[in-house]
């Protein structure tokens, strides 16, 4: 565990690349589509009820969300992708917002893909893997929610999308994930420890 994280602290709210932080230092972004848990994941793993806004209404983060972890480390929070009630322009502003953040973000050395265990590999979470995978971008999935789960199933999944993506380029790790139960939280810290390592 790394009480670093326990620190974060919420700084901007960027819904366009001029208003983000200086590209320095190191980020490590959170993805996953809307309602997956993502915000509850990032809440959890820094001991913090309210630094990512969770809502009931799926698809309520719309900008670039940063936090600082220390003067040269920053969790990024993506826009939850995919919750068809959201309007298409409103998709598409999203879109167009992550695949140039995840194109011309110098400081991104990581991401952290968050996935509902019972709803796995989605078209969403697809492209975010090929698009990890073109960029040679390290990626660590959570498979949130396993609490919904018994564990012989929750481990049972995720082995089958271990072996899923077994055979793809991309260096990638993936665990289970409860908010809810506290678990995994040990396991998450690691894997943001190493890849924020690998590029510092």
């Amino acid at each position: 565990m790394n009480p670093l994280y326990f620190q974060a602290k919420f700084i901007n709210s960027s819904p366009d690349l001029k208003s983000t932080p200086p590209d320095l230092g190191l980020e490590i972004a959170f993805a996953g589509r809307s309602n997956a848990g993502k915000s509850s994941a990032i809440n959890t793993l820094t001991r913090q009820t309210g630094l990512a806004r969770t809502s009931k209404t799926p698809g309520r983060t719309q900008a670039l969300n940063f936090f600082e972890i220390d003067a040269n480390q920053r969790f990024v929070d993506l826009p939850g992708y995919g919750y068809a009630k959201v309007p298409l322009p409103v998709k598409k502003k999203w879109h167009q917002l992550m695949e140039t953040y995840l194109t011309k973000r110098k400081s991104l050395c990581g991401m952290i893909l968050v996935m509902d265990i019972r709803h796995p590999l989605t078209e969403f979470d697809w492209q975010m893997i090929e698009w990890c995978q073109h960029a040679a971008l390290p990626l660590h999935i959570i498979l949130t929610k396993s609490d919904k789960l018994n564990f012989g199933a929750a481990k049972n999944t995720l082995l089958q999308i271990e072996k899923t993506l077994s055979e793809l380029e991309t260096p990638l790790t993936l665990q289970l994930f409860s908010a809810l139960k506290k678990s995994g939280i040990d396991e998450i810290h690691a894997a943001l420890n190493r890849l924020f390592l690998a590029r510092s």
